[in-house]
């Protein structure tokens, strides 16, 4: 069976219509539709159906999609091992969350247009959900992406590898006394009543502030919303509230950051692809510098870490 065909019908699948596919592919529609034909005609079963003027997927061609992901990955995988002694080279396109882009793929970055000019890294900034909608669409080679250990995502589909863990701290404004060190979470019963300030791009940051006040048996008054974590800080800084953050940060005028040592929740970083482009020389590459200058930055700002291993990493079925 060729895999050209399979990949036209996992395109089907990821975009829903030809015209999608065949922007994706090079294909023209009428291309698109002639190869999907063919994929018919080999496995002796209708794969898609027309409603209307668009077409969707057969239960047998959803079953086959679900043979071809792996089978395609496989291919990647060997494409990439055959390419292994090659440099690596060319453009990946990457979508990170702010503080990763800014703090480690920009160094990065750096780096790698002295040692390996013929890489091209194409940066955007994206938040976890928005990175796997175009991990999906195969609009981007590469993603980094972060959630908490009291606030666990799923990366099913998805080559993932766990990078490292940073410890979050309580942000406060530095011109109050609210709580010194959180070494028992008896101790965020100060924090009643306090506003808090959250991530405006997803729902995880508000999930978060609220099972940690859970510990404490009290909701959080969930009052602001910022879009960077400099205006989170900013945010605490004008005494509007108090905000869950990484403790890697930096001094922030007018702000505090207070320990949790009795309350250890901690923000995980993963690198995310598509299976079997982990292992093309370039992504691999772009994956092991980040890996090594975020574990370094951490580890200069006095934060106790946890590694992600070289060869933590996670292949997950498609559901």
């Amino acid at each position: 069976m060729d895999t050209r065909l399979l990949r036209v019908l996992v395109e089907l699948s990821d975009r829903g219509t030809l015209r999608a596919v065949a922007e994706a592919t090079g294909y023209g529609t009428s291309a698109v539709s002639q190869q999907l034909a063919t994929l018919t005609r080999e496995v002796g079963a209708p794969l898609v159906e027309r409603t209307g003027r668009t077409v969707r997927l057969t239960p047998a061609g959803r079953r086959l999609v679900t043979h071809a992901r792996p089978i395609l990955a496989a291919v990647d995988a060997a494409r990439a091992a055959l390419a292994g002694g090659g440099e690596p080279g060319g453009a990946v396109h990457v979508a990170a969350y702010a503080s990763v882009l800014s703090g480690d793929l920009i160094p990065v970055v750096r780096q790698l247009a002295v040692s390996h000019p013929g890489l091209q890294l194409l940066l955007q900034e994206q938040e976890p959900p928005e990175v796997l909608r175009l991990l999906e669409e195969d609009r981007v080679d590469l993603g980094f992406v972060y959630d908490y250990d009291l606030v666990p995502r799923g990366w099913d589909g998805y080559a993932v590898r766990q990078l490292c863990e940073t410890p979050m701290v309580l942000a406060v404004p530095s011109g109050r006394t609210l709580v010194d060190v959180v070494d028992e979470p008896g101790r965020l019963c100060a924090l009643a009543g306090q506003s808090w300030v959250v991530n405006s791009r997803g729902p995880a940051d508000d999930e978060l502030a609220v099972r940690v006040c859970a510990l404490a048996a009290y909701q959080p008054m969930i009052e602001h919303r910022a879009d960077s974590m400099d205006l989170v800080l900013d945010l605490v800084s004008a005494d509007l509230g108090v905000a869950l953050v990484p403790g890697h940060l930096p001094a922030h005028p007018g702000v505090r950051f207070v320990p949790m040592p009795g309350v250890p929740v901690r923000r995980r970083m993963f690198s995310i692809t598509r299976p079997g482009r982990e292992h093309w020389p370039a992504v691999s590459l772009v994956i092991e510098r980040v890996a090594a200058h975020a574990l370094a930055e951490r580890w200069r700002s006095g934060q106790p870490l946890v590694v992600g291993q070289p060869g933590d990493q996670g292949q997950h079925d498609h559901e």
